[in-house]
C-alpha cells in the first residue's frame, strides 16, 4: 500500500490531525498486511509534515506477538522520552496507530502503560444500499446521504478509491465489519451471492486493508431464486447442499468472508415459516454452512405482524420480538447471531430498550442501533444520538446486579449513515453519530461528551482555529443537547412515531393511527398513550425480568420519558417532573423550537471558523430543521387543544 486514498472528503482524519506523528521520527516494526498499511500512514504522514526516517524513534508501533493484548487490543505507554504501541497481533497495531492520532501532542506526554482492548468483538456496520435503484427507496433504502459507496448504475463502482476511504475513516473509530447490501434482498442483490460475487470480492479487497471483513445480506429463498430448487425449506437436505455449495463458492472468492445477514418472515422478506419451520431452524441452515470457514450469521429479530388490525387492542408491535424468540432460547448454534433492534419498535427518538436482549442467556445477540437517522430528522436535523446509545448500553436488563447491554452483546451492529454525498453524511454533523457508533461499540462505558470532544478535534481541529474557544464552544453548544432538542419538538413521553406514513419525514399525528403496521397512540378526550401493562394492556410490560416488570407496569413508578409507552393516562396526569402530561406537551415543543433557532444563530457565528462549503450546507439544513421543528410545534400542540380542551397555561397561540 502506498499511502492513505487520494481525494478523501473532510470527516474526522484530515491532513491536519497527523502532524504529531508526521513531525516526529517514527519506526513501525513488524510484518504483514496490516501493518503495511500502519507503515504507508506513517510514511504519508511524515511527507506531509517533516518527520525523519533516521535516529533515534520518538514512536515506535510494534508488532510483538507475545504479548496478552488479543487480536486487536494494543499497549500504549510514554516513558524515557519515546511512545511505544504494542500489540500481538496487526489488528491491534492498526487501532493503536489510530489512538496515537486521536492523541494527537498528549501521545508524547509522559505517561505510564495502558492496555486497550475492544470491549465488543464484532463492531460492524449494515449498509441498506441496493444494487440497482429501487423504484420507491432509492438506490440507498433509508439512504440520506447520496447514492451508495459501494453501487453505481446496476453493479459495483468502477473505481472504489472512496470505498478505501470509508474503510479507513471507519477502522479509525474502531468498526471491524461491515455488510454491503440491503437487508431487503432483491433480485439483483441476490446475485451478489452466486454469479456477481466478484463484486463482492473487489469491495472485500478495499476495505480488508484496514482491517475490516465483509458480509452479504441474503435472500432465504435464494435456492429457489437461484438454484432453481422448489423449495427453501431448512430442513431439506437439497437446500442444505446448495447452501454449503454457496458457501463454498463465496469463501473462493472472499477468503476472509464475515457471513451473512438476514432478514427473514419480516416485512414481507421469505423466511422458514413457509415451510413450517422456526427461525431457529433457519439461522441453524446457514450457519451450519458458514461453520467450516468461519463465518456468522446474523439473523435479525426485527419480526411482526405488518398486517394487523388497527381495531384489535390485544395484538402489540413491541410484544412480537420476544414472543417470536424467547421460546427459541438454547436453540441458536454457536455461529448464529440473533440480531436484535434496541427497541421494541423501529429506532423512535425514545423507546425502552427491548426485553428480548437480556431474556436470552445461552444466545449470541447483537443489538442493532440506527445511525441513519430514519426517525430523528433524515439527516436533515442536527440529532447526534451518542447520549441515547449511551443510555441503551448502560441499562441493565436484571437490575443493578446484573451486566450492562453493552457487556451481554456478543455484536453491535448499527444501519450506516454513510454514502457518496461529499460530506460522507448529508448533514456535515451527522458524521458524529457514525464515529461515535464504533468508539460506542469499541467501549460501552465511554462517556459521549468525551466522545463528541474527540470528533471535534479530529474533525474541525480547533487548535489550529484563530479562536479555538470560540470555535469549541459553539460546535458543542450545537451538537451537545440536539437528541433531547429533537425529543422535545416531535413526539412526546415515548410515545413514538406520528411521523408522515412511507418516507417518514416530518409530523403526522395519525400518520400510523388506523394503520395495519401498527404503532399506534390511541389519543381520545380524555388522554393518551398506549396501555402495555400486564393488569389491563397487552402484558408487553411483563416481558421484563424484575426489577423494571414493576418499574413500567405502574404510571406511578414509570419513567415519565416512557410514560405514554407503557401507559393510556388523562391529560391532567401529573409527571414526576410537577407538570401535567398536556402541559408538558406544549411546553417541550415551544423549547424545541426555541432551542433550534437559538443552535442555528450559533452556528451562524461560527462562519469564517470552519470551512466555508461546511459552514454553508450546515446552515442550509440549520433553515429546514427550524422550519420541520415549528411544523411539528404547530401540528402536535394544536392536536392535543383540539383533543383535550385544556388551554395553555401560559397563554401562547396555538393554532
Amino acid at each position: 500500500m502506498s499511502g492513505p486514498p487520494a481525494g478523501t472528503d473532510p470527516a474526522w482524519l484530515p491532513a491536519e490531525a497527523f502532524r504529531a506523528v508526521g513531525s516526529r521520527r517514527v519506526q513501525v516494526r513488524g510484518e504483514g498486511p496490516l501493518v503495511d498499511t500502519v507503515r504507508a500512514e506513517v510514511a504519508d504522514a511524515r511527507a506531509r509534515f517533516g518527520g525523519a526516517a533516521d535516529g533515534p524513534a520518538d514512536l515506535v508501533l510494534c508488532l510483538d506477538g507475545t504479548g496478552d493484548e488479543g487480536p486487536e487490543g494494543f499497549t500504549l505507554e510514554r516513558t524515557a522520552g519515546r511512545t511505544t504501541v504494542t500489540a500481538a497481533a496487526p489488528a491491534g497495531l492498526l487501532y493503536g496507530f489510530f489512538e496515537v492520532v486521536r492523541l494527537g501532542e498528549d501521545a508524547f506526554v509522559e505517561a505510564p502503560a495502558r492496555t486497550h482492548r475492544p470491549a465488543v468483538a464484532e463492531r460492524m456496520l449494515n449498509h441498506w444500499d441496493n444494487v440497482d435503484v429501487h423504484p420507491v427507496m432509492g438506490q440507498v433504502e433509508r439512504g440520506y446521504a447520496g447514492g451508495s459507496l459501494f453501487w453505481q448504475d446496476g453493479k459495483a463502482r468502477g473505481d472504489l478509491a472512496r470505498v478505501r476511504a470509508y474503510g479507513r475513516l471507519l477502522a479509525a473509530c474502531g468498526i471491524n465489519a461491515l455488510s454491503v447490501n440491503n437487508v431487503n434482498v432483491h433480485p439483483a442483490e441476490a446475485r451478489l451471492l452466486t454469479d456477481r460475487i466478484h463484486e463482492v470480492a473487489a469491495i472485500a479487497d478495499e476495505l480488508r486493508v484496514y482491517g475490516i471483513r465483509t458480509h452479504l445480506s441474503v435472500s432465504f429463498a435464494a435456492p429457489v431464486l437461484l438454484g432453481g430448487l422448489d423449495t427453501a425449506d431448512p430442513l431439506d437436505e437439497d437446500v442444505r447442499q446448495w447452501w454449503r455449495a454457496a458457501a463454498d463458492h463465496v469463501y473462493a472468492h472472499v477468503p476472509d468472508f464475515g457471513g451473512f445477514v438476514v432478514k427473514a418472515d419480516s416485512e414481507g422478506q421469505p423466511g422458514p415459516f413457509a415451510y413450517g419451520r422456526s427461525h431457529a431452524d433457519g439461522a441453524g441452515l446457514l450457519a451450519d454452512a458458514l461453520a467450516p470457514h468461519g463465518g456468522t450469521v446474523h439473523w435479525r429479530a426485527f419480526v411482526y405482524d405488518h398486517t394487523q388490525d388497527w381495531r384489535d387492542r390485544t395484538t402489540d408491535r413491541a410484544r412480537a420480538a420476544y414472543d417470536h424468540f424467547a421460546p427459541l432460547e438454547g436453540q441458536f448454534g454457536d455461529n448464529a447471531v440473533l440480531q436484535v433492534k434496541h427497541g421494541p419498535m423501529d429506532f423512535q427518538v425514545r423507546e425502552p430498550v427491548s426485553p428480548v436482549i437480556g431474556a436470552l442467556p445461552h444466545t449470541r445477540v447483537a443489538v442493532e442501533l440506527q445511525v441513519t437517522q430514519e426517525y430523528t430528522g433524515q439527516q436533515r436535523h442536527v440529532c447526534a444520538l451518542a447520549p441515547m446509545w449511551s443510555q441503551v448500553l448502560r441499562f441493565r436488563p436484571e437490575g443493578a446486579e446484573g451486566p450492562a447491554v453493552g457487556g451481554i452483546a456478543d455484536s453491535l451492529v448499527a444501519v450506516s449513515n454513510a454514502g457518496d454525498d461529499p460530506y460522507w453524511t448529508g448533514h456535515p454533523l451527522a458524521q458524529f453519530n457514525l464515529y461515535a457508533f464504533g468508539r460506542l461499540a469499541w467501549n460501552p462505558d465511554a462517556d459521549p461528551d468525551q466522545l463528541l470532544c474527540e470528533w471535534l478535534e479530529l474533525t474541525f481541529t480547533p487548535h489550529r482555529s484563530a479562536e479555538p474557544g470560540r470555535l469549541r464552544a459553539g460546535l458543542r453548544a450545537v451538537l451537545a443537547g440536539s437528541w433531547a432538542t429533537y425529543e422535545k419538538y416531535t413526539a412526546p413521553l415515548g410515545v413514538g412515531f406520528m411521523v408522515q406514513p412511507g418516507h417518514h419525514y416530518g409530523p403526522s399525528v395519525d400518520g400510523y393511527e388506523y394503520s395495519p403496521w401498527g404503532t399506534y397512540h390511541f389519543a381520545d378526550r380524555d388522554g393518551i398513550g398506549v396501555d402495555r401493562s400486564a393488569a389491563t394492556g397487552t402484558g408487553y410490560a411483563a416481558q421484563y425480568a424484575k426489577p423494571w416488570r414493576e418499574t413500567y407496569e405502574s404510571a406511578d413508578t414509570c419513567p415519565d420519558d416512557l410514560l405514554l409507552f407503557f401507559h393510556h393516562v388523562p391529560y391532567g396526569h401529573v409527571l414526576h417532573s410537577g407538570t401535567t402530561v398536556i402541559q408538558h406537551i406544549y411546553d417541550t415543543h415551544f423549547e424545541g423550537v426555541a432551542e433550534v433557532a437559538a443552535a442555528r444563530e450559533v452556528w451562524a457565528s461560527l462562519a469564517g471558523l470552519v470551512r466555508p462549503d461546511v459552514h454553508e450546507r450546515v446552515s442550509e439544513r440549520y433553515a429546514e430543521q427550524e422550519r420541520c421543528a415549528r411544523e411539528w410545534r404547530d401540528q402536535i400542540n394544536s392536536y392535543f387543544l383540539r383533543a383535550s380542551g385544556v388551554p395553555d397555561a401560559h397563554g401562547r397561540r396555538i393554532h
